[in-house]
C-alpha cells in the first residue's frame, strides 16, 4: 500500500465519496437539514421581528419573539442531535469497513505497512470524520437554504438589495472557504501524515524500549522523537495561523456587507425606492443572517485536516487486495456452527474437522507444479516442484532466502504465484473458497503472535467454541501443559501485550498448540522447534509423528535433527526444490 499520495484527489471528490455514507441514513440527514433550517430562520426573524417593533412600536409582537426564541433552542437541540447520531453511527460503519478492507488487505498489501499509522487511521482518522458528518454536510445545506429564504426576503423590499445580500452570502460562505481550503490543503495532508508518522516511531520505540536501553540511545531516540514532534507543531501552528486569517477576513467581510448594505438601503431611500422601515429592517435582516455561512466559513479550517482524514481512510476502503478472497458458492449450505459445507453426491461433507475433510472431499495430498514466485522484481522461487502425499511427514530444508517459508505462503494462499501452480486436494488454490481453504491447512509462522488475552483464548483462537479439555489436550500435544498449570491462574493467566511475559519458546508453544486444537488435515509448520530445548522438541516431535497417521505435515527447518521424522526431506537451494 502506498505511504503517500503523489496526486491528491480534489476536496469534492472526497467530500462526495464521504457524503455516499449518509445513504442509509438519508432519513435522518433530510431531518437535520429542515430542523436546522428552521432553527436559524427562527434566530435571523427573532432580529428582524424585535427590530419592527421598534419601529412600528407594536408589543403585539412581544408573543411571537418569545415563541421564535423557545422554538430556536428546541430545533436546534433537534439538529444537533440528529447530526450526532448521524455521525457517531457512521463512525461505527467506518470502522467496521475499514477493518473488514484491512482483512482483504492482509498479509500481502500490509506486508511492511506502519502499524501505528494504521493505528492513527482507525482511531484519530475516522474520529476527525465526525466534524465533517456532524457539523459539515448538514451545515453547507443549511446555509444554501437559509441564504436563499432570506435573499427572498431582503429581495421584496429592492431586487438590488437582494443581489447584494447574495454576493456576501457567496463570499462568505463559498470564497472564503474555497480560498483557505487551497492554501491549507495540503498542509492539512502533510499534518495527518507526520501525525501517523509519529505514532509508528512512538509504537516502535516503545517495542524496543530494552534494546533502546541496552545499547544506551536513549538520548538519541529520545531526540528523534522531539525532532519529529517540533515538527509536527510547527505544522500545526502553520495550520492556526490559517485558521486565525480565515477568522480575521470573515469577521471583516462580515462586518463590511452589513455596512455595506446599510448604505445601499440609505442610498436607494434617497432614490424613493425605500422607506426608513426598509433601511432598517434590510440592515438587521443582513447582520442577523450570517450564522450559516459564517459557520461555513469556519469549516475550511477544520475540513482541511479532516478532508486529509478522510482521503487516507478512503484509500484503505478502495485500495484492491493483490490477493482477493474467493467466496462459498452459492450452493453452499450452513451448519449448526455456523460452517459451510457442500452437497457431494448423497451427503454433505463438513469442513477440516469432521473427518479429516474439505468441503469437496477428503485431503488427498498438495503440490508444487513448476511453480516461480517474485517479491516485485526479486525473485525468491524459480521452477519450484514438490509433491506432498496424504499421510506423509515432508521435510524442507535449505539456506536462509531460499524460499522455504515463501513455499508455505503460497499453499496458504497469501500470495499467487506469477507462473506455475499450487494445488491442494488437485484443485489449484486459486479456486478453492478461502474460508475452505483455511478449514483444510494450519500454519505456524516462526513467530507466533499473542493477544493481550488469557493463555486459554489464545489458545481457543485455532478453534473457537473449543472446550477446556479440548484446549488443554493441545496444549499437552504442544508440550506446554505442565507449564501452564505451574502459573497462578493456569489457563486463565493473561500473557500481556504481544505475550511479553512468555518466552520466546513458550509463545512457540503455544502457537503450536493453536494448529493442534484447529486439527486440519494439512499442517504446515515453519520453524516450529526453532525456539525450544532438546527435550521440548523432542516431545512436539512426537506429536507430529502421531499427527502423521492422520495429517499431513510440512515441516520447514534449519536443524537436520528437527528432520529425522520426515517421510521425505526436499532441499532448497536457490529457489529451486532439489
Amino acid at each position: 500500500m502506498k505511504q503517500e499520495q503523489k496526486t491528491r484527489r480534489s476536496a469534492p471528490a472526497i467530500m462526495a465519496r464521504l457524503i455516499g455514507l449518509v445513504r442509509p441514513l438519508l432519513h435522518i440527514m433530510l431531518a437535520a437539514i429542515l430542523l436546522g433550517t428552521v432553527g436559524y430562520l427562527c434566530a435571523i426573524f427573532l432580529t428582524i421581528l424585535a427590530t419592527e417593533s421598534l419601529v412600528e412600536k407594536n408589543a403585539a409582537l412581544f408573543a411571537p419573539l418569545v415563541l421564535l426564541t423557545v422554538l430556536r433552542g428546541l430545533l436546534h437541540y433537534a439538529e444537533q442531535y440528529c447530526n450526532h447520531f448521524i455521525a457517531f453511527k457512521l463512525l461505527a460503519i467506518i470502522r467496521h469497513e475499514v477493518f473488514a478492507s484491512l482483512r482483504r488487505l492482509c498479509p500481502a498489501k500490509l506486508e511492511g505497512r506502519d502499524k501505528g499509522d494504521l493505528i492513527s487511521i482507525l482511531t484519530s482518522d475516522i474520529e476527525l470524520l465526525e466534524v465533517f458528518y456532524a457539523h459539515t454536510i448538514s451545515p453547507i445545506a443549511i446555509a444554501v437554504l437559509t441564504s436563499a429564504v432570506m435573499v427572498l426576503y431582503i429581495g421584496r423590499f429592492h431586487p438590488a438589495a437582494g443581489a447584494y445580500a447574495l454576493g456576501a452570502y457567496l463570499i462568505v460562505g463559498v470564497g472564503i472557504p474555497l480560498w483557505n481550503g487551497r492554501r491549507g490543503g495540503e498542509a492539512g495532508m502533510i499534518y495527518r501524515n507526520d501525525f501517523g508518522a509519529l505514532n509508528s516511531f512512538v509504537l516502535d520505540s516503545l517495542r524496543g524500549l530494552d534494546e533502546t536501553l541496552q545499547y544506551g540511545q536513549g538520548e538519541k531516540r529520545a531526540a528523534q522523537m522531539n525532532e519529529r514532534s517540533e515538527e509536527l507543531s510547527r505544522t500545526r501552528e502553520s495550520l492556526s495561523r490559517m485558521e486565525g486569517a480565515q477568522r480575521a477576513l470573515t469577521n471583516l467581510v462580515i462586518l463590511l456587507a452589513s455596512f455595506g448594505m446599510l448604505f445601499l438601503t440609505l442610498h436607494l431611500r434617497d432614490l424613493g425606492v425605500m422607506d426608513e422601515a426598509g433601511v432598517l429592517l434590510c440592515t438587521a435582516a443582513m447582520m442577523g443572517s450570517f450564522g450559516p455561512t459564517a459557520a461555513l466559513s469556519s469549516l475550511s479550517n477544520n475540513l482541511n485536516q479532516t478532508l486529509a482524514s478522510g482521503e487516507r481512510v478512503l484509500e484503505i476502503l478502495e485500495e484492491e487486495p493483490l490477493v482477493a478472497e474467493i467466496p462459498w458458492p452459492e450452493d453452499a449450505n450452513v451448519t449448526e456452527a455456523g460452517m459451510r459445507t457442500a452437497e457431494t453426491g448423497d451427503k454433505s461433507v463438513s469442513p477440516a474437522n469432521e473427518s479429516r475433510g474439505t468441503a469437496a472431499g477428503a485431503f488427498t495430498g498438495a503440490a508444487a507444479e513448476r511453480v516461480s514466485f517474485a517479491y516485485g522484481a526479486e525473485e525468491i522461487l524459480h521452477d519450484c516442484s514438490l509433491d506432498i502425499r496424504p499421510g506423509q511427514i515432508v521435510g524442507i530444508h535449505g539456506p536462509s532466502g531460499s524460499g522455504k517459508s515463501t513455499l508455505l505462503k503460497l499453499f496458504m494462499r497469501f500470495w499467487d504465484v506469477n507462473d506455475g501452480r499450487v494445488t491442494v486436494s488437485g484443485r489449484d488454490v486459486r479456486e478453492i473458497p478461502t474460508a475452505e481453504l483455511r478449514d483444510t491447512e494450519s500454519f505456524v509462522t516462526q513467530e507466533t503472535h499473542l493477544f493481550h488475552d488469557s493463555i486459554a483464548n489464545n489458545i481457543a483462537i485455532g478453534r473457537p467454541g473449543a472446550t477446556r479439555e479440548e484446549i488443554m489436550e493441545a496444549a499437552g500435544k504442544a508440550s506446554i501443559h505442565d507449564f501452564i498449570l505451574t502459573l497462578p491462574q493456569g489457563y486463565d493467566t493473561e500473557v500481556g501485550e504481544l505475550g511479553d511475559t512468555l518466552s520466546g519458546g513458550e509463545r512457540q508453544r503455544l502457537g503450536l498448540a493453536r494448529a493442534f486444537l484447529h486439527d486440519a488435515p494439512f499442517l504446515l509448520l515453519d520453524e516450529p522447534t526453532s525456539n525450544l530445548d532438546a527435550l521440548n522438541e523432542g516431545a512436539i516431535l512426537k506429536s507430529l509423528a502421531e499427527a502423521g497417521e492422520h495429517q499431513t505435515v510440512v515441516l520447514v527447518s534449519h536443524r537436520r535433527s528437527t528432520l529425522r521424522l520426515a517421510d521425505v526431506v526436499y532441499e532448497m537451494d536457490g529457489g529451486r526444490r532439489s
